[in-house]
């Protein structure tokens, strides 16, 4: 299949949703990420194990038992996962491997929480841009920043509905 033909889904950690209130045409943007499910369907579908859960409730896809199957991607409720299509040598990051024909989605910035840093790339160039719009934290630590926020603000899950108790939560929408 010729190359204008084969069309590929560019990777996106994260989505910028564009909402309209229909009633009241007020306007929202809406970052739509891999929410880290508790019930992930990715992991559920995944023939090989790739797609896993942590113990600390980060959803990942381990490259080397990835086989691009893309089950994971029809199972996500989110559209959060998207299939690397070429090869990716002059891209590659040390501590952030990915890898063609594997599923990859957000990972919360993995090596950043295990490095001890504690915060998000997205969180923190949220907050360097004066919006602070994004937090990042330990929902179940009582004393958290995050878990503070999420007792005096109202949150919704996106797609509650669906029982998936997700790892993130929105206020405003």
């Amino acid at each position: 299949m010729a190359e204008s033909q084969h069309k590929k889904q560019a990777p996106q950690w994260i989505r910028k949703l564009e909402l309209q209130d229909p009633l009241t045409q007020m306007e929202t943007n809406l970052p739509m990420m891999c929410q880290h499910c508790d019930e992930a369907p990715c992991v559920d579908v995944c023939p090989t194990g790739a797609s896993f859960k942590r113990a600390d409730g980060i959803v990942l896809v381990n490259r080397h038992t990835c086989i691009g199957c893309r089950y994971c991607m029809m199972a996500c409720p989110y559209k959060a996962r998207s299939l690397v299509h070429e090869p990716l040598n002059d891209t590659q990051k040390a501590d952030v491997p990915r890898g063609m024909g594997c599923v990859e989605s957000c990972t919360l910035c993995v090596q950043k929480i295990d490095r001890g840093d504690g915060n998000t790339a997205c969180a923190e160039a949220c907050t360097a841009a004066g919006h602070n719009a994004l937090l990042f934290g330990d929902m179940n630590d009582p004393e958290s920043e995050i878990s503070k926020r999420l007792r005096e603000l109202p949150t919704k899950q996106v797609r509650a509905d669906l029982n998936l108790n997700l790892g993130v939560r929105y206020h405003g929408i």
